[in-house]
């Protein structure tokens, strides 16, 4: 699907990966171009700022702050991008977080708050999404950002690393179940992303991308519709290599590249 001149939603755009997104999707429109971008996060300022900065690239932008994790607000959400534009092409769910977490000393519902914000807020955005775009007849594209760290247990990082597993299985089978209704989806597996956030010290950032690299291979990968993208590849081959490996190996393997004990 190419994107200009489409209705695209994107969730967690205020910053970071989603905000690169919004720009570049915008920028690459032009005035001309009929491009539609919902932008979507908590940050109600930043939100604002963004639309402004949509809208003098040409794009026609809607504001819709509130949080991802009440069902209501994303629903509602879909259904006001739909009511404004009559149509939703793409979705980029595009809301997680990823902080160092050590097992050994974790309490309850720092794991649980983990999984709520990768897991939950990608499954009150799916729904609704794929709901509206199957009462339309050429379908959809939805795209959600998980990680790489969805396929392996990285020290420091198991929360997360779980909530990024149950996500990507999620979306394999909405990518099986949804194709009939020509809804197609499309799962994002980065590594580390220069954001500004998440950057704990314990933990080393390999193949570190910036976020205007991301943003084009998230742009690139949401066109050719790949039912799921892993990059940077020198960073995605190791994960396949760690995946291969026995454990005693793999979890060697895994210590010395993030440096953590």
């Amino acid at each position: 699907m190419r994107l200009r001149g489409r209705v695209i939603l994107i969730t967690g755009a205020s910053s970071g990966l989603g905000r690169a997104v919004a720009t570049r999707l915008a920028a690459r429109g032009g005035p001309k171009s009929g491009t539609r971008i919902a932008v979507l996060a908590r940050r109600a300022g930043l939100l604002e700022t963004l639309k402004e900065e949509l809208e003098r690239a040409g794009a026609e932008a809607l504001a819709l702050p509130g949080d991802a994790l009440d069902p209501a607000f994303a629903r509602d959400s879909v259904a006001e991008v739909v009511a404004r534009w009559g149509r939703l092409d793409a979705c980029l769910l595009n809301i997680g977080s990823g902080p160092t977490q050590d097992l050994r000393a974790v309490e309850v519902e720092d794991v649980l708050r983990v999984m709520r914000l990768n897991y939950d807020t990608l499954v009150h955005f799916l729904i609704p999404a794929a709901a509206a775009m199957k009462r339309q007849q050429e379908g959809g594209l939805i795209a959600h950002t998980n990680s790489l760290a969805g396929f392996v247990g990285l020290p420091l990082q198991g929360p997360y690393s779980a909530a990024k597993a149950a996500a990507r299985v999620l979306m394999e089978t909405a990518h099986l179940e949804l194709r009939a209704h020509g809804i197609r989806t499309v799962t994002l597996c980065p590594g580390f992303i220069k954001t500004g956030t998440g950057r704990d010290a314990e933990l080393r950032r390999p193949f570190e991308l910036s976020e205007a690299r991301a943003a084009r291979e998230v742009i690139r990968a949401m066109e050719r519709e790949r039912a799921q993208t892993r990059f940077p590849g020198p960073l995605a081959a190791l994960t396949r290599l760690a995946r291969a490996l026995p454990t005693s190996l793999r979890e060697a393997a895994l210590r010395r590249v993030l440096g953590v004990e």
